[in-house]
């Protein structure tokens, strides 16, 4: 095992096969042929992983029935060396620079798993080195950084999977959009993706960087601030509170709060929907009303020592002929899809509504669900069976289930609530061009500078 702060240096090319096959195409098949064609150690899919909280380490368990993680890269060394324990048995090679991974050539795809703003630049980096990707969602911080992504997409011709999960969700979410492909609720007329309030916090105080931390690689193209952390009781357990790791998702320097979190999976169904509908998911204007635990002046917010993002929302974003989808945080958590023939809910523990009971007298055809996903393999787990979805289509250089076009066409819709509700006033977009209409303020803020030295290199 190479050490943590090991330099970049390039390895000697070893090819090595991603013998993947599809799985049998119905429900909950188990996935045989995947499981079997990577049991040889010259055939498992070797990945090189950046970001070794929750969700690179969960993504890499999900998937360990088909891959081997060699290179491990996170600015924390407690986190990375830990991974190394549990995902490679202490073999891997271990960085806190992540473009050491990228100089190498003996591994098959990337995992980016790193906060929000961290996913853009080795994103597009990794793409133009010739890596495929599989990078969790929300996939960009601006609207500004899915141009770009989309564009290096397409002129490298890597395949991208987002990790919206829910887009391999067989017996719930891609079970709706199979009805709503087969006319089961009509046209749609509203849509609701109900994602929860975020969080509040008292004030944090900047305290001294843990040992472990690069404090200042994390921050990366973000401004350079305080680390802030502090915890407290509250009833039977300590409640803790910081501008790191986890709680990055609660500012906006990082994210987007509950509108790009939740709203990535959510926004992202509601906008399946449409598409199957044959409906534009373009808005044309996006609006409503939020609140904010903090000030905001300009669209910023006005103290920098505790949570800021938009705590409680409902946001509306009008499609053409009148279509509806209301982003909100007060009702039950998942999708409602209403036609003017029926209407139905999905959340990731049920799918009911009147056309879900009608499919006992009329189920939908054998292979409706296949259609919409695109004839792609179906593994039993959502998480499992989107990793499965994203090597089979490395292999087949197949677009994956949630490539990068249709996230962002949803995730800009996140963006754009997120802009809405710093400013508290509705804007209309321009699908075209890809801009705020008569609102420079607001129009400024599809991008954000990156810090000095953490320039996307291309």
């Amino acid at each position: 095992m190479t050490s943590y702060n090991q330099n970049r240096r390039e390895f000697a090319k070893k090819t090595t096969a991603i013998a993947i096959g599809a799985a049998t195409p119905c429900f909950f098949s188990t996935p045989r042929t995947l499981a079997d064609e990577t049991k040889s150690p010259n055939d498992r899919f070797r990945i090189g992983l950046i970001g070794a909280g929750g969700m690179g380490m969960g993504n890499m368990y999900a998937a360990k029935q088909w891959c081997d993680v060699v290179a491990i890269a996170d600015v924390d060394a407690k986190r990375a060396n830990n991974a190394n324990h549990q995902l490679s048995g202490g073999k891997a090679d271990v960085y806190c620079d992540y473009r050491a991974i990228l100089d190498r050539d003996d591994y098959d795809a990337l995992h980016i798993a790193t906060p929000d703003h961290w996913h853009t630049k080795p994103l597009v980096e990794a793409m133009l080195a010739g890596k495929d990707v599989y990078c969790e969602k929300p996939m960009t911080l601006t609207i500004d950084e899915g141009k770009l992504i989309r564009k290096v997409a397409k002129q490298t011709g890597r395949i991208v999977q987002v990790g919206t999960q829910q887009r391999s969700t067989f017996n719930l979410f891609v079970k709706a959009i199979a009805m709503v492909a087969e006319g089961r609720v009509g046209k749609i007329k509203r849509l609701q993706a109900a994602i929860g309030g975020g969080p509040t916090s008292p004030a944090i105080p900047a305290v001294d960087v843990p040992s472990e931390l690069n404090w200042e690689r994390w921050l990366g193209p973000a401004p350079l601030v305080d680390y802030r952390y502090m915890s407290q009781k509250e009833g039977e357990k300590n409640q803790q509170y910081t501008n790191g790791h986890y709680d990055f998702r609660w500012w906006y320097e990082y994210s987007g709060g509950k509108l790009t979190d939740w709203g990535a999976h959510h926004v992202d169904i509601a906008m399946w929907a449409l598409e199957a509908n044959g409906q534009s998911p373009v808005p044309i204007s996006v609006g409503g009303k939020s609140v904010h635990p903090v000030p905001y002046k300009d669209g910023y917010p006005t103290q920098n020592d505790r949570y800021n993002v938009a705590t409680t929302f409902s946001i509306q974003a009008l499609f053409p002929n009148d279509v509806e989808l209301t982003i909100r945080d007060d009702s039950d958590n998942g999708v409602l899809i209403e036609g003017d023939q029926g209407r139905i809910f999905v959340s990731r523990n049920k799918l009911v509504g009147k056309p879900v009971e009608d499919l006992k007298e009329n189920p939908l055809p054998e292979d409706a669900i296949q259609k919409v996903y695109k004839g792609l393999p179906m593994v039993d787990n959502e998480r499992r069976a989107h990793w499965a979805n994203f090597i089979h289509c490395c292999r087949e250089r197949q677009e994956p289930i949630s490539d990068v076009h249709s996230h962002m066409r949803a995730l800009n819709i996140c963006h754009l609530a997120g802009i809405a509700a710093r400013f508290d006033r509705t804007i209309r977009w321009d699908g075209d061009t890809e801009q705020i209409v008569g609102d420079e303020q607001a129009n400024a803020l599809l991008a954000r500078p990156y810090r000095k030295g953490y320039e996307i290199e291309m």
